[in-house]
């Protein structure tokens, strides 16, 4: 044991003579070369993000997120390492230059690697998040290395301004957490019997200035065509351009109808877009010669020198349009007689007709996005509630069914996400088949049926818009100036997914959208028909509108002045008297730092924004098949009001604030009542009892679970306390 302490003793004597102190001591023992920590970290930088673009279907990609985005960060961070060490620590110059020559040469080659911008491949997006990531944290970094060599205390003013920059987050974060409930008409309420958005729902994406995920992709603003071209298409058909340039220059694209064409046709993913382009029929126009039009041409490209203008029509007009009968086989019109509730056993809304309905879907925007980016349009629906013939209804609990508008379209079109029966056609069907004149706009060069239930035809040289639409618009938004003909059609700067302003002919492409609805709606309203004599028939209009798909979240602010200006039209026409409203998303933004990263995104994804003006009667009628009324108001066994004079007592006593719309603003609601209210109005006056309490117009179950609402669980956000 002597011998053992002497020997310790010595050797710790001579570490001491060699070793002053201990920390020369770790710095002799952990003097690796810097050259060495550079080759570590960029093999980890290079490993991590490889192991970032791990790819696969939607559910891969969805139940791997957390890990890729982790890998993303590692790799940021570990370039990051880098960057400091190089301009920190003492190298030779040769050995920093290398290194510089390096990290552009790497990143090049795992770009060539995996660029793609599928769910399969998805380099692409990686590399933009990387950059949004890597670029801020670098340019902080360097500042604040930069002060601390210039600013004499430095530490001093860097704690006080961590101090007052933790306050000023955090009292911002408290009022955006506030405002994150708030809505047009109230706010969401923390009812005990109601369900709560799971985990901690912290918003720090409000933290970042308008614009500051995509001010690097330049201007969101359409450069105007050069050339002003004035074009109409007359009652008669006759298209009349005048734009100020020879003959020779002008050429008109007759874009073909491609509500006639078969599903296997109408592919986007594949052959649409190629198919309109090789399907337009491309003719000189002369000042001379009249040029003349068929009733099924709904839009032409005039194109002047190297100007073009897209001029649309709703064509045939509505005193052409037949009364669509509709195949036997195929008929929507069946429904249980036990099943179904007769208006006309009310005596206050027996002369009601059916109401209109035009249906606005905005791909990916959650509740609080719509609140975020679209002030203007926030602004213009408070306004609705004040209107003394219609009632504005906002769901603060509106719930998505799935990841993406697959499925829940199908909720909302369908009624079911996985169709029990072959050839189920979209809801749309059901109003053309009971006399609606039935119109869909799709500003994504895509058809809703073909890409989302086209597997479920078992002929695929059905025409399924000929059998469900009197009017569709997809081939303007089918031109490659805005929708690639080559290489991918849904890349981050082009197309209808892009992180820059989409674009077409100098306008943006919702711009052309709003045009043809404007055009339906004048063709279409009751004063336009009785002035000439046609019989009126409602209507249901949808259009799509994509601007909110992206990763960045700030393409939908393009949006934001055109919707207001269809609103406030919408709302000054006084034909909210006798129209539904629906301006309602599928999902929230499923991409991007916020989704990537924070349980507030995740949350926002399953809350997407759901309004819905109605007539002031129908509000007012909901109250009439009340669950509170059914025993003492009705007979269930026949579905008819009780003494008349009696419940026109019980009615004037009432209060709005008991409608079935104002009880469902607080429950868990989902597309499927979405979908059963849309069969409730197609099926007016005599519809389902079955649906209509399984619409937004029945309160739906107090304290309802994801599990009562058909959410399945790997998608639910909402759970009870």
């Amino acid at each position: 044991m002597t011998f053992v302490i002497y020997a310790s003793e010595a050797g710790s004597n001579a570490r001491s003579a060699k070793y002053p102190n201990k920390i020369a001591y770790v710095r002799e023992a952990l003097n690796i070369p810097k050259r060495i920590y550079i080759a570590i970290l960029l093999a980890v930088c290079a490993i991590s993000y490889l192991l970032a673009l791990q790819g696969g279907d939607l559910e891969y990609v969805k139940d791997h997120l957390d890990k890729i985005g982790l890998e993303v960060v590692i790799s940021v961070l570990s370039l990051t390492a880098v960057i400091v060490i190089l301009y920190t620590c003492k190298l030779r110059s040769g050995t920093r230059r290398g290194v510089l020559l390096f990290i552009p040469c790497l990143f090049a080659a795992l770009y060539i690697y995996d660029h793609g911008e599928r769910f399969e491949q998805h380099g692409f997006y990686n590399l933009l998040v990387f950059l949004a990531i890597f670029i801020p944290l670098n340019i902080a970094l360097a500042t604040l290395y930069i002060l601390y060599i210039k600013v004499k205390h430095f530490t001093v003013y860097f704690i006080i301004a961590l101090v007052v920059g933790g306050a000023t987050t955090a009292v911002s974060l408290w009022h955006y957490r506030k405002i994150f409930d708030e809505g047009i008409r109230g706010a969401l309420e923390y009812n005990v019997d109601e369900c709560r958005w799971v985990g901690r729902n912290i918003p720090f994406i409000d933290l970042l200035p308008t614009g500051a995920q995509n001010f690097w992709a330049g201007l969101m603003y359409c450069k105007p065509e050069q050339q002003d071209i004035h074009a109409i298409i007359d009652q008669n058909g006759r298209l009349r351009v005048d734009c100020g340039i020879r003959d020779s220059d002008i050429v008109v694209d007759v874009l073909p109808e491609t509500r006639e064409w078969p599903l296997r046709d109408k592919d986007y993913w594949k052959n649409l877009n190629k198919l309109v382009i090789k399907r337009t029929i491309r003719l000189p126009y002369k000042y001379t010669i009249p040029f003349i039009l068929n009733d099924t041409t709904q839009a032409v490209i005039v194109r002047c020198g190297s100007s073009s203008t897209i001029v649309s029509r709703v064509s045939p007009p509505i005193s052409k349009l037949p009364l669509y009968t509709p195949p036997l086989e195929s008929d929507t019109r069946t429904i249980n007689a036990n099943e179904v509730f007769n208006i006309s056993s009310s005596w206050e809304y027996t002369e009601q007709k059916p109401p209109n309905v035009i249906y606005l879907m905005l791909d990916a925007v959650s509740r609080r996005q719509f609140h975020r980016r679209l002030p203007q349009s926030v602004r213009v629906l408070r306004t609705l509630q004040r209107l003394k013939y219609s009632h504005l209804t906002e769901l603060y609990r509106y719930h998505s069914v799935g990841f993406s508008t697959d499925n829940n379209t199908k909720a909302a079109y369908l009624g079911e996400i996985f169709p029990k029966q072959r050839n189920t056609l979209p809801i749309w069907a059901h109003f053309r088949d009971r006399g609606f004149v039935t119109a869909r706009i799709e500003s994504g060069c895509d058809d809703w049926t073909k890409g989302c239930n086209g597997n479920n035809y078992e002929n695929q040289d059905f025409a399924a818009s000929n059998r469900t639409l009197d009017y569709e618009l997809i081939a303007p938004f089918c031109q490659p100036e805005y929708y690639p003909n080559v290489g991918n059609a849904f890349g981050n700067f082009k197309g209808p997914y892009s992180i820059i302003a989409r674009c077409l002919f100098g306008k943006y492409v919702h711009d052309w959208a709003f045009d043809y609805l404007y055009k339906l709606r004048r063709e279409l309203r009751p004063q336009k028909n009785e002035a000439t004599g046609v019989k009126n028939r409602p209507y249901m209009i949808t259009a799509t509108f994509f601007e909110g798909h992206e990763g960045t979240g700030e393409v939908i602010r393009t949006l934001d002045s055109a919707l207001a200006a269809f609103l406030e039209d919408i709302r000054d026409s006084g034909e909210l008297n006798d129209t539904v409203l629906i301006v309602a998303a599928d999902h929230g933004l499923h991409m991007g730092l916020n989704f990537a990263y924070l349980q507030n995104g995740r949350i926002e994804h399953q809350n997407p924004f759901f309004a819905m003006s109605v007539p002031k009667w129908l509000h007012q009628f909901t109250k009439t098949l009340h669950p509170e009324n059914e025993n003492d108001k009705h007979k269930q066994s026949k579905h008819k009001l009780v003494d008349n004079e009696k419940r026109k007592r019980e009615s004037r006593g009432s209060k709005w604030g008991d409608s079935s719309l104002d009880i469902n603003e607080q429950r868990l609601i989902t597309p499927f009542e979405l979908h059963h209210a849309f069969r409730v109005l197609a099926e007016w006056p005599r519809f389902s009892m079955k649906s209509w309490k399984k619409s937004l117009f029945y309160p739906q179950k107090k304290g309802r679970t994801c599990k009562d609402a058909g959410i399945d669980s790997a998608f639910c956000m909402c759970e009870k306390p």
